[in-house]
């Protein structure tokens, strides 16, 4: 387990690889397939079984992201809601499986950013975290303050922590999903563990690591049944026409 107070050990000892070897080769054509584990061709919309397979897989990594990121539920399905409903519409040709995922996460950081510049939700959000507890009832008191910390952190570190912590992706991958210099994506991990190491002994809290804050998943999924379905049957979806942004992951 990485200490948070350490000096970066274990900082890229995840192994998950976001591009995978078994590309297939960008000019052939896929049969459509139900399972998002394989490249889906380009097409104006995606088939239902494959939404519902990606929803199905990486569903919850997107809703647990959204809502460390907005620390409100109401908000977090919203941008859920968002993130699935671009897929749908999106036509960017998936390598793998984890090249889908990391496209789903990059997409949910934009929207979270979205959301953060709303006039509305600065004003609002003091109040989305008396309302909406990031931390699962029950989880040990130790763990809540270590994660109530991290809700402290600015947005980009909050989002590094997230990615490390619970996703357990490297640095190198975090920088692909957030689009900076891994040295970059190092040093909000680095900031943010000192941070947080500050804000625990200020509250003379005993020193806890947050991977092993993050074992018993400290964030409250939105159901038993997992992250809430699409509001509008797949047929009636709009067109999305809003573009990745420039350098996102295609």
């Amino acid at each position: 387990m990485a200490d948070i107070f350490s000096n970066g050990e274990g900082v890229d000892d995840a192994e998950h690889t976001i591009d995978q070897s078994c590309a297939e080769t960008a000019g052939s054509e896929l049969a459509e397939t139900s399972s998002p584990r394989r490249a889906e061709s380009a097409s104006s919309t995606r088939s239902e079984a494959f939404l519902t397979r990606a929803m199905s897989d990486w569903g919850d990594a997107v809703y647990r992201l959204a809502l460390s990121q907005t620390r409100s539920k109401v908000d977090a399905e919203d941008v859920y809601q968002d993130v699935f409903l671009r897929l749908y519409n999106d036509t960017t040709h998936f390598q793998s499986n984890e090249h889908l995922k990391a496209w789903l996460l990059r997409v949910t950081v934009n929207r979270c950013h979205d959301l953060a510049r709303s006039a509305w939700n600065r004003r609002t959000v003091a109040l989305d975290l008396e309302r909406d507890n990031i931390a699962a009832p029950g989880h040990d008191s130790e763990d809540t303050a270590v994660w109530e910390a991290v809700g402290q952190l600015p947005e980009q570190q909050r989002i590094a922590v997230h990615l490390h912590y619970v996703e357990g992706y490297s640095t190198d991958e975090i920088a692909r999903i957030m689009q900076c210099q891994p040295s970059t994506a190092r040093t909000w991990l680095f900031r943010a563990r000192s941070t947080v190491k500050d804000l625990l002994t200020g509250d003379q809290a005993k020193p806890e690591t947050l991977r092993s804050a993050t074992q018993t998943t400290p964030i409250s999924p939105p159901s038993e049944t997992g992250p809430p379905p699409l509001r509008e049957p797949l047929r009636s979806i709009p067109s999305i026409s809003e573009p990745l942004p420039k350098g996102g992951l295609v």
